[in-house]
């Protein structure tokens, strides 16, 4: 698997998701393909893959999606998933395949600046893997490159904060026994950096897509008992943060977390909110 450079303009993003963020995703895979499925799927359907075609995932991460694209593509077809996550790579490369001859490969790649080749890929799809560029625009007519004329590109992502309780409501329970929160500059690369979708859409132009349009997406997400569903919680999303700075606080954290799933959540089935966006390739 190849280095990624560590003076890329991704740096800082390259370097969390090849260490404690990377990690987590790794150790949780299981726990989170079944919470965020249903809207990998969604996506999916959108996207309407056929059979023969050749499709390149942007942050394919574990390999959930790049699998579940290659059934639909057929042994004429391929899949291309890429990541800037080595663990999390290596974890796609090791997940057992659906069928003899799924045409899925995996390579570690930033899609904002590597090249993806050029005219290659009847359609780009990502689940919750185009967030964290730091420079959007750039990123996107890198992948727009990479499709063939009249490709498409669909993609989904997270909403703002308040419209995914499943990661507001542990936060909010959590803030009394936790440092003051910053209010994060909600452009900067993380979850939610595309949740204004108008701001998407002009990114998505100005990067050379045409036909753009924007759909949101609610969905019910878990698919694990309590226990699974707290230990998940306080390693991922903004209160997964917070504990990775200050672990001495989990176990408090946790207490106060578990009173509020039992109340709220239980059992782990917390509404959540996402957008499917459709682009077709100019």
């Amino acid at each position: 698997m190849s280095q990624l450079p560590a003076a890329s303009a991704n740096a800082a993003q390259i370097e969390y998701w090849n260490a404690s963020g990377g990690e987590t995703w790794a150790q949780f895979q299981e726990s989170l393909d079944r919470q965020i499925e249903p809207l990998g799927l969604a996506a999916i359907d959108v996207l309407e893959a056929e059979q023969g075609q050749h499709i390149i995932e942007i942050g394919c991460g574990c390999g959930q999606t790049t699998l579940s694209l290659a059934t639909r593509v057929g042994v004429a077809g391929s899949v291309l998933g890429v990541d800037i996550s080595k663990p999390m790579l290596e974890v796609a490369m090791r997940r057992t395949r659906p069928a003899l001859n799924v045409p899925a490969t995996f390579r570690q790649i930033d899609a904002q600046t590597d090249d993806l080749g050029h005219g290659l890929f009847d359609a780009a799809f990502s689940r919750f893997g185009v967030m964290f560029f730091s420079e959007p625009v750039t990123a996107f007519a890198n992948i727009r490159k990479s499709l063939k004329p009249g490709g498409r590109f669909v993609f989904v992502c997270w909403r703002a904060l308040g419209e995914n309780p499943w990661m507001e409501l542990p936060l909010q329970a959590a803030l009394p026994f936790i440092p003051p929160v910053e209010t994060p500059d909600p452009t900067a690369p993380g979850p939610f950096a595309f949740a204004d979708a108008r701001r998407v859409r002009t990114m998505l132009v100005d990067a050379g897509f045409g036909s753009v349009e924007t759909s949101s997406f609610d969905a019910r997400i878990g698919g694990a008992d309590l226990e699974q569903t707290l230990k998940l919680t306080l390693k991922v999303g903004p209160l997964g943060r917070v504990l990775r700075e200050h672990p001495e606080l989990t176990d408090k954290v946790a207490r106060r977390c578990q009173r509020c799933a039992v109340k709220v959540c239980h059992p782990a089935w917390c509404a959540d909110a996402s957008r499917s966006l459709d682009y077709s390739g100019a």
